[in-house]
C-alpha cells in the first residue's frame, strides 16, 4: 500500500505542475480562454483524482476489515465533470469548452503516462 501512496503523491505533483504551466500560459499568451478552460478542467480533474484516491483508501480499509463498500464514487466524479461543463457553458467568454473537457481528462492521462514511465524505469 505505501507504493500506491507514493504513486498518488507523484501524480498529484505532476498535475500541479501542469496547472502552473497553464496559469503561466493564460497570463503570457493571448489565448486566455483556452488556458482558463484547461485550468478549470484540470482543477476539477484534480478534485476527482483526490476523491478517487480517498475512496480507494476507504475501499482498501473496508476490504481489510471484511466489510462491504457500496460505491467508489463514480456518480460524484461524473457530477463534478458536469459541473465543470456547466460553468464553461455559462461563461463561454472566459472558458473554452473543449479545453475544459481536455482538462477534465488530465488526471487520467497523467496516470497512464506515469504508469508507462515507471514500467520503463524497471
Amino acid at each position: 500500500m505505501p507504493e500506491l501512496e507514493v504513486m498518488f503523491t507523484r501524480q498529484r505533483k505532476y498535475i500541479m505542475f501542469l496547472l502552473a504551466l497553464y496559469l503561466l500560459g493564460g497570463a503570457v499568451t493571448p489565448y486566455h480562454s483556452i488556458f482558463y478552460g484547461l485550468i478549470l478542467g484540470t482543477a476539477f480533474s484534480l478534485f476527482n483524482f483526490w476523491s478517487m484516491v480517498r475512496k480507494n483508501r476507504k475501499f482498501s480499509e473496508a476490504v481489510s476489515a471484511g466489510k462491504k463498500v457500496k460505491s467508489l464514487g463514480s456518480l460524484t466524479r461524473l457530477t463534478i465533470g458536469a459541473l465543470a461543463a456547466v460553468i464553461a457553458l455559462r461563461y463561454p467568454e472566459h472558458f473554452n469548452i473543449v479545453s475544459v473537457v481536455i482538462g477534465l481528462m488530465t488526471a487520467y492521462v497523467v496516470i497512464m503516462i506515469d504508469y508507462f514511465v515507471q514500467n520503463l524505469r524497471r
